[in-house]
């Protein structure tokens, strides 16, 4: 038990590692937040996000904190088994890149489509 608990330790520390040290990690948690801000406000304009909704939600933002935090890993990896530049170093840290930013659109594809009906009419019908 004591290793599976030590396991738990050694990936916080990752994580905040993560949000320390990455950029991209800190912007997708602001991304994170003001979906939840927006999903959790809409109710109050009578918009109500059904669970199933909202487990699609959480679905598109935990694949991205995962494909970030793969691509992060991916990145320092290369760039310590082969310091220097090297062509296949870089199209190896292109395609982990890639992962990421087909997550994204992914990610923000789900949002709008569950967001921006919901939003426009608190605008339009309230």
């Amino acid at each position: 038990m004591k290793k599976f608990l030590q396991s738990f330790r050694y990936a916080l520390n990752g994580a905040i590692l993560l949000a320390k040290t990455e950029r991209n990690f800190r912007i997708i948690l602001v991304c994170l937040i003001i979906t939840l801000v927006v999903g959790f406000g809409l109710d109050s304009f009578g918009q109500h996000i059904t669970r199933f909704e909202w487990a699609i939600i959480w679905g598109a933002i935990g694949l991205m904190l995962v494909s970030e935090a793969i691509n992060t890993a991916i990145e320092k990896l290369v760039d310590l088994l082969h310091p220097q530049q090297h062509p296949k170093a870089g199209e190896i840290k292109d395609m982990a890149a890639a992962a990421t930013m087909m997550a994204s659109v992914v990610a923000i594809i789900i949002g709008l489509y569950i967001l921006l009906p919901r939003i426009l009419a608190a605008i339009f019908l309230n």
